[in-house]
């Protein structure tokens, strides 16, 4: 896959060997042509002008939802929800399950030791409020999901499952269809962060089970304040708006407010429409490209990257050998994170360091954090072979 000319950052002399996209992806120039084509052709509000411009945002506007609704495999657009990116994704969800009255004082929320920490922090704020209680799930010593662990959890208490498909710290995947079986069993229901997972394989929310899928566009190439909730319409239907303003009523008297139908009850106020269409540009750029070309391309890559990793003296693979289609990170005992970071930067290759939001898990590994090297599908077997080289030369500097 050479996709590289694609994307007008690396024409740039100074461009590093970027391998930090677990935390963002560089755009492609379709997508920035998206923002100036809308900017100066269609740029109107949406869903409420009878002139042409309006019309035309609107239509641009809802047509992007279809094309994200079918890139996840929905049923309708309407289980589709414009976010800012998978962490109000997340909030929406636990904020409208609260107000629903669906978890209560002693229920439990199960949410895997490797999550993301927002995939944490709403569940704890929601069973704060309710006096419910979050609960981690396991990792087995080889760092996997402890299925036996998260099965004898379950119970008529569990409400709510909240896992990832691939950890964000670990790049390994979970096995999110099991899980989300179990959890069903009991009568939970299954949130799935997608951050991680949106931009390296194909989406099926059908077959993963799920009730909602959150993801972040700036993971799949689109700009960051972008994103969308996806979640099943009987369930969309039956939960409260949790923001009021503009779009999400259908009639408001000061006696009382009735809202809006599907999906616009749950998106109070004018949204981003140009990042909501520029979204969808990049999910169409991932389509064309083929997904599973892209994953194919990554996983020969990550094979490449592991093994150079493991090769180099004293690199722990957190996750050690097992298989990764993105990113891994790795934890040298003897030198700090961050110096390898800052010494990495200081020779044009660009990772990530620290706890990558993941404190839970970087507590349960008695590490303070690691250092995280990610792909995308615009990389290529020399960014990998530079990196080698680079990490080889910093360690021995750090010793």
């Amino acid at each position: 896959m050479n996709a590289r000319a694609d994307f007008p950052f690396f024409t740039s002399p100074d461009a590093p060997v970027y391998l930090d996209n677990a935390a963002t992806t560089q755009k492609p120039a379709c997508v920035l042509d998206a923002l100036r084509r809308f900017y100066t052709t269609t740029n109107s509000n949406v869903h409420r002008g009878a002139h042409r411009l309006s019309r035309a945002a609107t239509e641009a506007h809802e047509a992007a939802r279809s094309d994200v609704a079918d890139f996840l495999g929905a049923s309708s657009p309407r289980e589709v929800l414009f976010t800012s990116g998978c962490t109000e994704g997340i909030n929406l969800v636990a904020q409208t399950l609260a107000r629903a009255g669906y978890v209560r004082a002693g229920d439990e929320v199960l949410v895997s030791t490797d999550a993301h920490h927002s995939n944490i922090v709403p569940w704890q704020m929601l069973c704060e409020r309710v006096g419910a209680k979050v609960l981690p799930i396991p990792i087995t010593p080889e760092l996997q999901f402890d299925m036996s662990a998260y099965l004898s959890m379950l119970n008529e208490r569990t409400r709510v499952v909240a896992v990832p498909v691939i950890s964000n710290a670990l790049g390994l995947r979970l096995p999110v269809e099991e899980i989300t079986r179990a959890a069903h069993d009991v009568g939970a229901l299954v949130l799935v962060d997608g951050a991680q997972s949106i931009a390296h394989e194909a989406v099926d929310v059908r077959q993963l089970g799920c009730d909602f899928f959150a993801f972040s566009g700036h993971k799949v190439y689109a700009p960051t304040g972008t994103g969308a909730l996806w979640g099943r319409e009987d369930l969309l239907e039956s939960l409260p708006p949790w923001k009021g303003g503009g779009e999400m009523i259908r009639q408001v008297t000061f006696a009382r407010t009735t809202y809006n139908c599907l999906p616009f009850k749950y998106e109070a106020g004018t949204p981003n429409i140009c990042g909501n269409i520029m979204l969808a540009e990049a999910l169409k750029y991932v389509r064309n490209l083929g997904l599973s070309a892209i994953h194919a391309h990554e996983t020969a890559l990550m094979h490449e990257l592991c093994e150079g990793l493991q090769q180099l003296p004293g690199v722990q693979l957190l996750g050690g050998s097992a298989p990764r289609s993105s990113l891994v990170s790795i934890h040298v005992p003897d030198v700090h994170h961050y110096d390898l970071g800052t010494l990495l930067d200081q020779m044009d290759v660009a990772v990530r360091t620290g706890h990558h939001c993941c404190q839970p898990l970087m507590h349960a590994l008695s590490i303070t954090g690691t250092t995280r090297y990610s792909v995308a599908l615009y990389n290529q077997s020399d960014d990998i072979q530079r990196a080698l080289a680079a990490t080889r030369k910093a360690l021995r500097m750090l010793r």
